[in-house]
């Protein structure tokens, strides 16, 4: 039996670049696996500037992460378990880093640097939302609106102040 087969190319991006800027998150998922119960999640994560995701770590269950920047660029911060900078880096489609590798327990934040960013994500299946115990308590809450605006604020003027490459 064949399966099927999907490209990585422009048209799809933009379908997916299109849908996220109608979500309210700014971003969106494709996924290529069938089932959120296999056991490795394939995806695109197209996002835009103004997306909000909390830093956050993937501990219980422990699962590894793998992202490449298709198209665009985000930041990557990497903390310590007191919210202390431990690493950042510009992770870009053109530039010298193209993409991370993060082990399960590391807490980590994106910032989105560029409208239709494009990430290709590899992460251990079964999908398993974030629990409330990975997302880090210094990270502001989803729900309060001028607390995540300042905090992107903050992560885009650190990245764009600073060459992290």
């Amino acid at each position: 039996m064949r399966g099927k087969t999907e490209f990585f190319d422009d048209a799809l991006f933009g379908r997916v670049a299109a849908e996220a800027h109608r979500s309210p998150r700014r971003r969106m998922n494709y996924n290529f696996h069938r089932s959120t119960d296999e056991p490795v999640n394939r995806l695109l994560n197209v996002m835009h500037r103004g997306s909000y995701l909390p830093v956050h770590r993937h501990l219980s269950p422990p699962r590894s992460e793998s992202c490449v920047v298709l198209r665009g660029s985000v930041g990557l911060t990497i903390y310590g378990d007191d919210g202390s900078v431990a690493e950042r880096r510009a992770v870009s489609a053109s530039g010298p880093c193209r993409g991370f590798d993060i082990e399960a327990g590391v807490w980590h934040g994106l910032v989105v640097l560029e409208d239709d960013t494009v990430l290709f994500e590899v992460k251990q299946g079964p999908y398993a939302p974030i629990a409330p115990e990975n997302i880090a308590p210094w990270s502001p809450r989803a729900e309060d609106t001028e607390a995540v605006a300042e905090f992107i604020k903050e992560l885009e003027t650190e990245f764009n102040k600073t060459n992290y490459e």
